[in-house]
Parts: structure tokens; sequence; C-alpha cells
């Protein structure tokens, strides 16, 4: 896969001064299977991550290098919102819907519910390390991260983490034989034809 860039969800993510955090997510245009966005999660958890556009890398191998400084970084468009839904009417009443995990605030009548969600440009979906890949017959693996042609930023291949049935081999997918990245990652292979796939050497962080 000469010519490739290897987005390794869990890399580090440098800017031009310093360590900026860990790609969490990455960010795709289902239609075009184009790269649009990383999702960086800053050092400090007390941060919240920044969208960083694909235009901004620098390199990408074992750890993905930005062309902006720190500051630059904390200036990038937000990946998390977190909005304040109305608490309990009564005493240990909720509502349909709201998110019994997320913090509380206040006691009683004035109690709201915070809840964060993840923000992504319209029209785009989000792809996260672990989701579950789903070949023609079943479950597969899990996703490690995408390969892209840094030339156009298209999506080449999809890394995958395969079960243990194989011994966790590493293998990419052609995006050819991906159908789809809405509700985890839909191959148009067999279990079988996945196995059959030679594995790549991605220098990828533990």
């Amino acid at each position: 896969m000469s010519g490739t860039a290897e987005f390794t969800i869990g890399s580090k993510v440098l800017c031009s001064d310093g360590v900026c955090g860990e790609l969490t997510r990455v960010v795709v245009d289902p239609l075009a299977r184009v790269l649009t966005h990383l999702v960086v999660d800053p050092r400090h958890r007390k941060e919240t991550p920044r969208l960083v556009p694909v235009e901004l890398v620098e390199s990408a191998a074992a750890e993905i290098e930005l062309q902006c400084t720190l500051t630059e970084f904390k200036a990038l468009e937000a990946a998390q919102e977190t909005q304040f839904l109305p608490g309990a009417t009564g005493e240990w009443s909720y509502g349909q819907g709201e998110m019994f995990s997320s913090p509380y605030f206040g006691l009683g009548r004035g109690m709201r519910i915070a809840t964060t969600y993840d923000r992504v440009p319209v029209g785009e979906v989000e792809v996260r390390r672990g989701e579950r890949v789903h070949a023609t017959d079943g479950p597969i693996g899990h996703v490690r991260g995408l390969v892209i042609d840094p030339s156009d930023n298209h999506v080449t291949h999809v890394l995958l983490d395969e079960g243990h049935l194989w011994g966790h081999k590493r293998v990419a997918i052609p995006i050819g034989a991906v159908k789809d990245v809405e509700e985890g990652v839909r191959l148009a292979l067999t279990k079988d034809e996945v196995r059959d796939l030679p594995p790549v050497d991605v220098d990828v962080p533990g």
C-alpha cells in the first residue's frame, strides 16, 4: 500500500510545537468515501476533543503530525457538545429518553441533566476504534483504523483486527468491499473471503 497514509485509531497526534492528544475517531463522507476530519482528544481530559480537518495533516504513520500549533489546535471546532435537559418533575420521576448515566446538576425540581453528543458535519459519519465489522455471514472483527490516498483523501482500505478464530491477524479490507459504514462497517465479503485477504504490516500503537 505504498503512497498511502494509515490512520490508526489510538495513535498519538502531534502539533508543530508538542503533543496535542490522541486520535479517537475518524469522520468520513460515506457517499464520496473520503476522510474529512479527525477527532483528537487532548492530553488534558478536561478539554473538549477537537474536530481536525484532514487538510491539516502533515503526515500519518505510527504518529500523526498536524500543520498547526497547540494554540491553533485549541481554536478548532469542538467535536462534542453538552446540552442540559430538563430534570425530573417529581421526586423520582424521569422523562422518556433521558440518559440516566449523564451528570445531574441541582436538586429537586430545578435539577438538570447534562448530556454530551458527538458533533460531525451534516451528511458525514464517524468511525470509532472497536466498532463491529460485519461480513455477509456474520460479525468478523473490529475496526482498527483507515488507510487513505493522501492525494485526494479517498479511503482505500479499512484496517481490521480479526477475531480470535484467526489469531487476531490484521488485515486491510479494500474500500470496494465495504457496503456502508452507517451502523458499524458492513462488507460485501464472507468470513472466508476476509480470512483469505493478505495480512498487512502496519506500525500501530499497542
